[in-house]
């Protein structure tokens, strides 16, 4: 499968398989502008020009407006991915020498021989911060629910290395670059996979008293925050949808991640009917602004309260009448 290379808004060169390129140009991160390069090309070429058929699908939005400007002085090391698998992916980052990752404990699959590992408090965004700085910051990722400990790889040796996340269960990782989202990204708390180093990883209040409490999600988010490469991860397929003033209904499980400028709200499922019987549960998430929201089609906690809910029931392996075995099997 040829491999194709392309610069990213943040200044930072990627690789991809020819078949992902797609997905990038729905992404928003292909975009006609983007400078392209694979083996047999003079030299980079922008994606419009050499991909022509990728940008003339009725089926794919139109492209993304220009991001912001970059943050002045960049923070975030640079680093190259490649996104594996179709619909059960890992992220294979490489790195430069000097050059350093940062991801949740337990993500990393596999790495080669020069990059180091090792895990410290915090996300090491403001290594000037001090103890009480460091502490204050591990104290809101205990909030969450995640390790108050991130794992920091990075390339102690001689020339590229490689270094491969991927998370606990079956989904799709979504690259997201900060630089082009103004520098912030709410997502869900399990969300986070990894960053380049220099991303700061925090929690959100959310301020509004009814999407605390029946959102899904709880009253706290995740926020990243930075100028680099973050990824997260989301179960099943990925929609990414661009609000431009719109409200979109959502269910509470469904929503990953949201940028600036979206107002994040839950609403009663339609009437007293609906909400009992209609499957759909009592509440509804809302969002309305001006901005990206990331979509999964697959929630973990909805595929393991099936899978529970189907062994509770005795519907484990076996016919259509498994439960009529299980009736008689004592």
């Amino acid at each position: 499968m040829k491999s194709w290379y392309y610069h990213s808004a943040s200044g930072s060169t990627a690789t991809t398989s020819e078949e992902n390129l797609s997905e990038l140009v729905q992404n928003g991160i292909l975009t006609p502008q983007t400078l392209v390069w694979t083996q047999g090309m003079a030299g980079w070429e922008t994606a419009g020009k050499v991909l022509p058929g990728l940008f003339d699908r009725p089926d794919l939005p139109p492209a993304l407006p220009p991001g912001p400007p970059p943050l002045v002085g960049k923070r975030s090391h640079e680093i190259d991915y490649e996104i594996i698998g179709e619909s059960i992916q890992m992220v294979e980052i490489e790195l430069d020498p000097g050059e350093a990752v940062i991801a949740e404990g337990g993500a990393m699959n596999y790495m080669e021989d020069g990059i180091v590992f090792e895990t410290k408090m915090g996300d090491g965004s403001n290594p000037d911060s001090g103890l009480m700085g460091k502490l204050m910051a591990v104290g809101k990722r205990a909030l969450t629910g995640e390790s108050i400990f991130m794992t920091h790889f990075t390339n102690r040796g001689a020339g590229k290395k490689r270094v491969t996340f991927a998370a606990p269960y079956p989904g799709t990782v979504v690259p997201v670059d900060l630089a082009q989202q103004g520098g912030e990204l709410l997502c869900q708390k399990d969300a986070f996979l990894c960053a380049a180093l220099g991303t700061q990883v925090g929690i959100a209040f959310n301020r509004k008293l009814g999407a605390g409490l029946f959102g899904g999600e709880g009253f706290i988010l995740q926020r990243l925050q930075g100028d680099g490469m973050a990824f997260v991860h989301a179960g099943g397929t990925v929609v990414r949808k661009e609000l431009k003033g719109e409200r979109l209904f959502v269910d509470t499980g469904c929503l990953v991640a949201f940028t600036r400028g979206i107002d994040y709200d839950i609403q009663r499922a339609g009437n007293l009917k609906s909400m009992i019987f209609g499957g759909e549960g009592l509440f509804l998430a809302t969002l309305q602004g001006h901005g990206t929201v990331w979509l999964q089609s697959m929630p973990f906690a909805r595929l393991a309260q099936r899978i529970t809910g189907m062994y509770a029931s005795g519907k484990g392996e076996g016919s259509a009448l498994g439960g009529l075995g299980n009736l008689f099997g004592d």
